[in-house]
């Protein structure tokens, strides 16, 4: 028995070791030959590490000069006329800035300059401004080193001129006919007369990620087979003094960059990673009309490396990066001449290959055999154990060693490990029972699903006419809000953060959500199951809906996002339940004419200026008192059936000064219904002078009909109102 029993311990060891190498091998493969298959999410978890870390301390030797919109609504729309760029360079130069780049092509002649002016106009002037001349004479009296672009694709009409650079640049070790450097097409330069007479140039162009986030910077570009450096790479040279730029490669392709004591590792392509800083403006920034206007304090600038470029939206030189979506151009060059200045890398090395291969083959054995040999309970809390082990590894290899290794792999290692070694302790020692809960687990309260599933074999799901309460709630100005959004994402995760607590609120009071209509939720009670006080309970996850717009509102606030207002309509009756659709997919849905109605009142929050509107059937079936008005008496589109409308505040009885004014109002729909519009307008009148009235539209609506009516008496007078459109 003895020999048995190690006789199974060791087969259960060696099948754990061998469910452990394969799994290795199966992400290991992934790793070799599909890299760039989860390279995106790699990134994005490495981004987050930058979240965590947060903001630190930057050398102090970069100052921005920024054209934000400060400057814009000061001195005018971009371009500005170059002598303005000119005085602001005179003001840096006087403060004894040490270099100053542009993250700015001058591309074109300034069509403000008077010379230019009067030379299309034919006119001959003697000692006329000519603001290029202007602004090239302080770009040579000055440290300035210009910005400019290459061209990156083919594209019609390139400009094929390289610029003038004063640098030499000696590649070292490169094998012949290899090139992994980034190659130009074209340029887009300076204007002659400033490109020719400034003492160097950098290119600005950065170069995103395939997920549109910039994560590296572009150190040197090949054009006509000369190497060009990047202007934050230009700018340290040039602030050394330095003439040689080495460029030195390894098996792999560049290794690093060198210019004098600074040393710059690079990945294969002569990129460098930058270890951002932090968030927007980490780095001092000045505004640029501040500059122009000589109001600045001179020991901001004195001895600093300044950079000129714009934070403003309209000027469009706005990056995504690991802190945020949103990031001024410019401060990416300020973080890696910073990193330079600092020596404080981040780079990816060829040997951090080999520690990525052994980390996911380590993490595979561990991880197995920490599963296989403890409580199966323990399972999560081994699982989330490496992950974290993981997580602080990467951190710290990132921010401490300043190396990439790899995050995404040995996770799903840990992972696959986890359930490799999870299934086997099901097939060989655990017997559990299945239970499935397909359908309405992420949208139905737990009481339907359990019902549901408990009688799902007796017709649950068949079609049936039942009394339902339907509610439609739909996010006023919408397309607004979407169009202000900077990209689909955004708007997606804008869109979670209402609808998920707004999902939770019908969930809780036992409501079932329907479906989601872009921004628009359709949710129903009392279906599949019975839910007593359907009505009350529909109305209070309405009015806790409206409540919590006040915290939702002040979390978006924070966030700089758009305000959310919502309007909803509720309505009870008898509509048809159940599971319909085609064999291929279905939907657990309602139809009928109460679902028409109930979506014809959210439309109408809009006309009468409410944000919860009722209908009469739905008002017969409450129990519980409620703060509400009686609204109007309409027709609604689609509809010939007149129906006594009600807009809902909240919980409880009318008191104080609101129940004064639906007294009032009260009174004047009474004496308008009854064709004294004479007495009710006055009343509407009054009324809508109050600055505390609870809704200010519904008053000029009942005004206008008053006076309508008054003006062109009606025939057979009834009080409804038939509405001819949706809303």
């Amino acid at each position: 028995m003895r020999f048995k029993d190690i006789k199974k311990s060791l087969k259960k060891f060696f099948l754990y070791l061998f469910a452990a190498c394969l799994g290795a091998s199966m992400m290991i493969s992934v790793y070799i030959y599909l890299p760039q298959s989860l390279e995106s999410l790699d990134n994005r978890i490495r981004d987050f590490l930058f979240i965590v870390r947060g903001e630190e301390p930057q050398s102090d030797q970069v100052v921005i000069i920024d054209i934000d919109e400060k400057s814009l609504s000061k001195l005018g729309q971009w371009p500005w006329s170059r002598n303005k760029v000119a005085q602001m360079l005179e003001n840096l130069a006087l403060g004894e800035a040490a270099v100053i780049g542009f993250d700015i092509v001058f591309a074109e002649h300034d069509n403000s300059s008077p010379h230019k002016v009067l030379k299309e106009l034919n006119i001959q002037a003697e000692n006329i401004p000519n603001f290029d001349e202007i602004f090239a004479k302080m770009v040579v009296n000055t440290p300035t080193i210009l910005g400019y672009q290459f061209q990156l694709e083919d594209e019609e009409y390139l400009v094929t001129k390289p610029p003038e650079i004063p640098a030499i640049f000696i590649e070292k070790n490169r094998q012949s006919g290899e090139d992994y450097i980034l190659n130009g097409k074209g340029t887009i330069l300076n204007i002659p007369i400033l490109q020719d007479n400034a003492y160097s140039s950098g290119f600005f162009n950065n170069v995103p990620d395939p997920s549109g986030v910039i994560r590296s910077v572009p150190l040197i570009i090949r054009y006509q087979e000369q190497l060009f450096p990047s202007l934050a790479l230009e700018i340290v040279r040039a602030s050394s003094g330095i003439d040689k730029v080495f460029v030195n490669y390894n098996e792999n392709g560049v290794e690093s960059v060198s210019i004098g004591d600074f040393y710059i590792p690079t990945d294969r392509h002569g990129r460098s990673i930058v270890n951002f800083r932090g968030k927007e403006k980490t780095f001092k920034y000045l505004s640029a009309v501040d500059i122009y206007n000589n109001e600045f304090k001179k020991e901001d600038i004195a001895g600093k490396i300044i950079l000129v470029g714009t934070s403003a939206a309209g000027l469009l030189d706005l990056r995504a990066t690991p802190f945020e979506s949103v990031f001024p151009g410019v401060e990416v060059h300020a973080n890696l001449i910073d990193n330079i200045l600092t020596e404080d890398f981040i780079t990816k090395p060829s040997w951090a290959e080999a520690i990525n291969l052994l980390n996911i083959l380590v993490v595979s054995i561990l991880v197995t055999f920490f599963v296989a040999y403890t409580l199966f309970w323990l399972n999560p809390l081994i699982g989330i154990g490496f992950v974290l082990g993981e997580a602080y590894l990467a951190y710290y290899s990132l921010f401490t060693e300043g190396i990439v290794i790899s995050i995404i792999f040995p996770l799903l290692t840990i992972f696959l490990a986890v359930i490799n070694t999870t299934l086997i302790n099901y097939f060989f020692e655990v017997k559990q029972e299945k239970a499935i809960k397909k359908k309405f687990a992420s949208k139905v309260s737990k009481e339907v699903m359990d019902s549901l599933l408990k009688n799902i074999d007796e017709g649950g799901f068949d079609a049936m006419d039942k009394e339902i309460t339907i509610m439609f709630s739909d996010v006023r100005g919408f397309t607004n809000i979407s169009e202000a959004m900077p990209n689909a994402r955004a708007l997606i995760d804008f869109l979670n953060m209402y609808m998920t607590p707004m999902t939770n609120i019908i969930i809780e009071e036992k409501g079932t959500v329907d479906k989601y209509i872009g921004d628009a939720i359709m949710a129903y009670w009392n279906a599949p199951g019975n839910i007593e006080n359907h009505q009350d309970k529909a109305l209070t996850a309405t009015i806790r809906q409206i409540e919590h717009l006040v915290p939702l509102n002040k979390t978006l606030k924070e966030q700089g996002l758009p305000y959310i207002d919502i309007g909803i309509g509720l309505n009870t009756g008898v509509a048809t339940v159940g599971e319909m659709g085609s064999e291929q997919r279905s939907d657990y849905t309602c139809i009928g004419d109460p679902i028409n109605l109930g979506a014809r009142l959210e439309s109408l929050c809009k006309s009468y200026g409410a944000r919860i509107i009722i209908s009469e059937f739905l008002k017969k079936g409450l129990k519980n008192t409620y703060q509400m008005r009686n609204l109007d008496l309409v027709t609604v589109k689609g509809q010939t059936q007149p129906v006594e409308i009600f807009e809902v505040y909240s919980f409880g009885e009318l008191v104080g000064r609101l129940k004064e004014e639906i007294d009032l109002f009260n009174e004047a729909v009474a004496l308008y219904r009854t064709s004294h519009f004479h007495e009710a307008l006055e009343i509407f009148k009054e009324v809508n002078t109050w600055e505390d009235k609870t809704n200010l539209k519904i008053y000029d609506t009942y005004i206008e009909r008053c006076e309508h009516y008054i003006e062109e008496p009606p025939i057979d007078f009834n009080g409804v109102f038939v509405h001819t459109t949706k809303g």
